[in-house]
């Protein structure tokens, strides 16, 4: 796509106005924008829940019906626009429901964490990597946005959450949380 766009703008400059290729460059940095996918490479912490998004944290606080059915811990980021649209697992574990609007992996430990997305902007909701059964690591890629405004992560009432709102935290980087240790 990107390689389609700067032919465009060769071609414009070529045979028309230089002036002509502005659309095409301001294509191609919006493309850039939306489609890149940096590596990350964040330390691996046992129980640990890692942001999925690049954002900053807009509210933590619990639900006593979270969407898997028990008590949550939940914490709401605000997907930072110009950064990355590629979403990542908050813990290491296997994936029990790969749906369009959450993603529910549970750990090892049996501690179930929910990563739901919401706010799509025209109406694309975010698209799952990661397939039923399948096991993903801390910070792995598991999702593409497609322009989603908010991800909510819900852990364990007897988790942790360790942001606060107001708080910028990075995907795969940086820690919000973590799962109760088995009993």
């Amino acid at each position: 796509m990107l390689a389609l766009v700067i032919a465009l703008g060769i071609v414009l400059i070529r045979y028309y106005e230089p002036l002509t290729a502005i659309v095409p460059a301001a294509l191609f940095v919006l493309l850039y924008l939306l489609f890149r996918d940096p590596h990350r490479a964040g330390a691996s912490v046992a129980l640990g829940v890692f942001s999925p998004v690049d954002g900053e944290v807009v509210e933590t606080g619990r639900t006593e019906q979270g969407d898997t059915g028990a008590a949550a811990l939940r914490i709401l980021i605000r997907i930072n626009s110009l950064g990355t649209y590629t979403a990542r697992s908050p813990i290491e574990g296997i994936i029990r429901n790969p749906g369009k609007k959450a993603l529910w992996v549970q750990s090892d430990e049996g501690a179930d964490v929910l990563l739901k997305f919401s706010g799509y902007r025209l109406g694309l909701p975010p698209r799952a990597f990661a397939q039923f059964g399948e096991r993903l690591g801390q910070g792995q890629r598991c999702a593409y946005l497609r322009l989603a405004r908010t991800a909510e992560v819900q852990i364990p009432v007897d988790g942790k959450v360790l942001v606060e709102p107001g708080q910028i935290v990075v995907a795969g980087i940086d820690q919000i949380g973590s799962v109760p240790a088995p009993k």
